[in-house]
């Protein structure tokens, strides 16, 4: 029907207000009562951690721009990447994976608290790396995520702080 449609995937989000069954808040609380934390595959991780002031950003920079129907596009083309219905999917995230372990030290630099790591196998179905490829938002949109690691674990640890009353 011509409808424009985009989609969006986030990428790793946490922030304030993040799921409690996540690892944000997971990791805050053991960290913050002294409990061992649990680190799947052993630590062998990489994930893009995306601050949700940046995902945010993103959803609203797609707002406004209605995507457009492929004018290359024929019936005979069998690539399903294209189409002549108007549709765009972007990935909202730093576009920059980071190592499991080194997001628990910074976490735990922010929380101001060490901690001991259960290191265990990998779940099933887990994959070792994600990561955003940001490029086709950024052109499209302009995107520039602008909350690091560090100032997004430092951020989410005040609040993390503030709402548990955690010392």
């Amino acid at each position: 029907y011509g409808i424009p449609m985009t989609g969006l995937r986030f990428f790793t989000v946490y922030g304030p207000w993040g799921r409690p069954d996540m690892s944000p808040i997971l990791f805050a609380d053991a960290i913050t009562h002294g409990r061992p934390i649990k680190v799947f595959n052993h630590g062998h991780h990489r994930r893009d951690f995306t601050y949700i002031d940046d995902i945010v950003d993103g959803v609203l920079l797609c707002l406004d721009r209605a995507p457009e129907p492929d004018p290359q596009w024929s019936d005979i083309d069998s690539d399903a990447s294209r189409s002549n219905a108007p549709w765009r999917i972007y990935n909202i995230g730093r576009g920059e994976p980071v190592d499991l372990m080194r997001y628990i030290e910074l976490l735990e630099q922010a929380l101001g608290k060490t901690t001991q790591r259960e290191l265990l196998p990998a779940q099933p179905g887990d994959v070792a790396e994600t990561f955003a490829d940001i490029e086709p938002l950024v052109r499209d949109t302009g995107y520039a995520p602008k909350v690091s690691l560090e100032q997004g674990l430092e951020r989410f640890a005040q609040w993390y702080k503030d709402y548990y009353r955690a010392e």
